[in-house]
Order: C-alpha cells, then structure tokens, then sequence
C-alpha cells in the first residue's frame, strides 16, 4: 500500500510552499500531488513555478501529479489548464471534466480527483477508456458504495483502476463561486487582498452555540474535523486499496506522514489520532469521536 501527499488545499506564502515541498521529498511518500485545486487568484506559485517544482521533486524518486483547479470559471483558467497538460511532464489529476477532455485528447494519464463525479460503474469504465489510471472516490463515497462499484467492475470483466482513498485531513465538501472568506471578511471577492494566506489551516466557522463546525477556505469549505482512516487499514487492505491520501497541514504533517508509514507495514490497526470519519462508513460524516492525542496531530 502506497502513501500519497494530496494537493495543498491552502494558500502558503511562497516561501513556505517551497520549503513545505522540499522537505516532503525526504519522506516515506510514493506519490506528491503538486498545483492549486481551490482559487485560480492564489498566485504564489505560478504554472511555471508548480512546473519546475513537480521536475525537482521528480528527482527524488516519487511520482508527482499536477492538480488541477475543481472549479473551472473562465477561459483564462482553461487555459493554465491546457498549459499543465501540454508542458506538465506528468500526471494530471483531472478535477473537472474539462481536464478529462484536454488528457484524452492529448494521450495524457490521469487521476480522477476527488471532485469529479463517479458513482457507478459504467462512469468509471468510461473513464479508463479515455485514459484513468488512478480514483479517487468523492469523501462521501463510503466503504459499501466503493466495494459494489468495484464489485460490478469486476462483474463487467473490467479491471479496476488504482483506488485511492483520502486517509487523513479535513475533508473537501463543496466549492462555490462566491468566495466564503471574502465574505466573512466583508471585502468584495475580486478585492480580497488574498486574505486566506493569513489562515493555513482555514480559517474556523463555529455555530451560534460555539461549536467548532467547518472550515472556510476561500470558495471551498471544509470539516472541521481532520478524519483519520488509519483504524480502518484491514479494511481498507481487503477492499483492494492501493493507495491513502495525506492533505497537507501547517503543523505535524511529517509525523502524520511517519504514523502512516509504520502502520502500513504492520498487520494490525494503529490507534486513532483524528476523527473518526463517517461517511466511510455510511453515516453522517461529522464525527467528534478522537483522542486527545488528534488535536497536537491536528495542528
């Protein structure tokens, strides 16, 4: 079983994604997901700049994808787009069905994000058809739901691409074209002054009643909970995954990334750090259910 660092959800100074990055290439990692998936105006890093890093990274021995953006607005996105395809020299993760199209055309293997909609199997064999290589269920797609799409792949005489499946961090639940931090600001969106680079980890939404609830981050909203699949490993195993999921976090994400690594080389279940996720499971997926040991992982 392989470990994955997904796409940075948040918007770090330049700096600091650098470093962010360089760093990760020394950890017990298979795969590094490279690109900006939320807000085209997190400017940063730019294509070129993403482009280069995902060359450097390459070096070190891991498979690097580049990401892209799960909200397509305007031609200027679809053409960054095209460019990540064309010059990438990679992978691309395809969060929209726009990156789909521009990877069949251009013979390019894919990944599907966990944005883009698959919930049968006759979607999924399509999908392979123009070049999947790689799944990445949607974070409400449960263990049930994963097994009777897999099953029916199977069913079909088709083979399964490889599964992969978001282990750890704070899980992507919508995206809109109203930006939800320029609004909690009071700022009007084409003039938010990148005010999310001041929250790394979102910035907190809690319920009149002060319960910690969501996280915003720009046009994309979050859990509040940091779920954490690592009990859940045997099944995971016995389901045919082939790969876990780590989401980039401000603080702690090499010891996230080295609890994981030693877990997967042990035949039993490591303990819960993060919450307990239950849309796997087919419930409600908001969970207070963690150690205290999930809010220092947490960060």
């Amino acid at each position: 079983m392989k470990l994955s660092l997904g796409p940075l959800q948040y918007f770090w100074p330049r700096e600091r994604t650098l470093a962010f990055y360089r760093e990760a290439a020394d950890w017990p990692l298979d795969v590094i997901y490279l690109g900006e998936t939320v807000c085209s105006k997190r400017r940063e890093l730019g294509t070129k700049d993403w482009i280069e890093l995902a060359t450097e990274l390459a070096g070190s021995g891991k498979q690097v994808v580049l990401s892209s953006l799960s909200l397509i607005e305007a031609e200027s996105e679809l053409g960054v787009l095209a460019r990540l395809v064309e010059e990438g020299g990679c992978w691309l993760e395809a969060n929209d069905l726009s990156a789909v199209q521009l990877c069949r055309r251009a013979g390019l293997p894919f990944v599907a994000g966990p944005t883009l909609n698959v919930y049968n199997h006759h979607a999924l064999a399509m999908l392979v058809e123009d070049g999947l290589q790689r799944w990445v269920p949607g974070v409400e797609q449960g263990e049930q739901l994963i097994r009777e799409l897999r099953d029916a792949m199977l069913a079909d005489g088709r083979a399964m691409p490889e599964l992969e499946v978001i282990a750890w961090g704070r899980l992507p639940l919508s995206f809109s074209a109203r930006c939800f931090t320029a609004r909690a600001l009071d700022v009007p969106k084409d003039q938010c002054g990148f005010r999310c680079i001041d929250y790394p980890d979102g910035m907190p939404l809690a319920t009149r009643e002060g319960r910690s609830f969501l996280r915003i981050n720009g046009i994309q909203v979050q859990g509040e909970e940091v779920t954490d699949l690592g009990p859940e490993l045997p099944a995971l195993r016995a389901l045919g995954v082939d790969l876990l999921r780590i989401y980039p976090q401000a603080r702690g994400c090499r010891e996230v990334v080295e609890h994981f690594d030693l877990a997967r080389g042990s035949l039993t279940a490591p303990p819960r750090l993060g919450a307990r996720n239950g849309y796997w499971h087919g419930e409600p997926g908001m969970r207070r259910e963690h150690t205290d040991a999930a809010e220092s992982a947490a960060g």
